[in-house]
């Protein structure tokens, strides 16, 4: 039973995507970003507070660490993600958010100097195909003579930006607990957010949005962190990692039954392809080496010796 734990953080995670994508109408991107997280923060700070000021001297020794990854993970990776949901559709989001573990694969290339692999290079170019065929509707022509639209593009930097958060979360191994970590990066993070969210023009809570803002501060951000940590603990993180491929999958029967989104071929296309490009990235683990010529031993007359 213990893979119900990560099943249903990515099921809740799923369907902050179709909030994400109802959003656009009933809220300003910068009053439920703020919202959001604020929630959050108050919620955690009676049972992570009290532990996260005794440990305060670490945590000072690591704070602008923190900062960057309140930044990459808190302020612009779902603030991005309800920008672009006012031009997209929650179909499309599900699918780009499926690309975050290529993406983090390919980053950690870089930052992480892990050794490239079969899987990369043949998940990298599937997925780029699928994404190319998703984007332009089963028409890349067309996406070569008008481009990515705004909310594509903010919609791919959102995921980049999750993506570089995992990598630089690796990197860094941070010395403190989970949540102390995750409280410090909420706490950043609605710091980040409050001057965007003082110079929107309506930032009121209706009945309306506030549900919204409920599932996102609650369920998005606390539930489904602490289910797939424990997934994590229980059943190993790559065993876990395994259940984000199915991000897309609920997100797309979710948006088809609630908000009435039409699955056209290009979807099932372009995102299956984009799917398979991530899998195989995963699971395809042939390093890619490069065969040294070997070069047979002179003798003593040959080399002139």
């Amino acid at each position: 039973m213990n893979f119900l734990f990560p099943l249903f953080a990515v099921l809740i995670w799923s369907v902050n995507a179709i909030v994400s994508k109802m959003s656009a109408g009933a809220i300003d991107p910068a009053a439920i970003s703020f919202y959001r997280w604020l929630l959050a923060l108050l919620a955690l700070t009676p049972f992570v507070l009290p532990s996260a000021w005794r440990n305060r001297r670490q945590i000072a020794q690591v704070w602008w660490k923190l900062l960057i990854l309140g930044l990459l993970g808190m302020v612009l990776y779902q603030s991005l993600a309800y920008y672009a949901a006012h031009s997209v559709t929650a179909l499309f989001m599900g699918i780009l958010n499926a690309l975050i573990p290529l993406l983090t694969v390919l980053i950690s290339i870089v930052v992480l100097r892990v050794a490239p692999t079969l899987g990369i290079l043949i998940g990298s170019i599937l997925s780029f195909g699928g994404l190319v065929w998703l984007v332009s509707q089963g028409n890349p022509h067309a996406l070569l003579t008008h481009g990515l639209g705004k909310g594509e593009l903010m919609m791919f930097a959102a995921s980049t930006s999750y993506a570089l958060y995992g990598v630089l979360t690796k990197r860094w191994a941070i010395q403190l607990p989970n949540w102390q970590s995750l409280y410090m990066q909420i706490l950043f993070g609605v710091a980040l957010l409050t001057p965007n969210f003082l110079m929107a023009s309506d930032v009121s809570l209706t009945l309306h949005n506030i549900p919204l803002v409920l599932f996102a501060g609650i369920f998005a951000s606390i539930i489904a962190p602490f289910l797939w940590i424990q997934g994590v603990m229980r059943i190993g993180a790559s065993t876990t990692s395994i259940f984000m491929n199915l991000a897309p999958i609920f997100t797309a029967i979710i948006a088809v039954l609630f908000l009435h989104e039409s699955l056209r071929s290009y979807h099932y296309i372009g995102g299956g392809v984009t799917l398979l490009g991530v899998i195989l990235a995963q699971r395809l683990r042939t390093p890619l080496r490069l065969r040294k010529r070997t070069i047979p031993p002179t003798s003593e007359a040959d080399s002139g010796a």
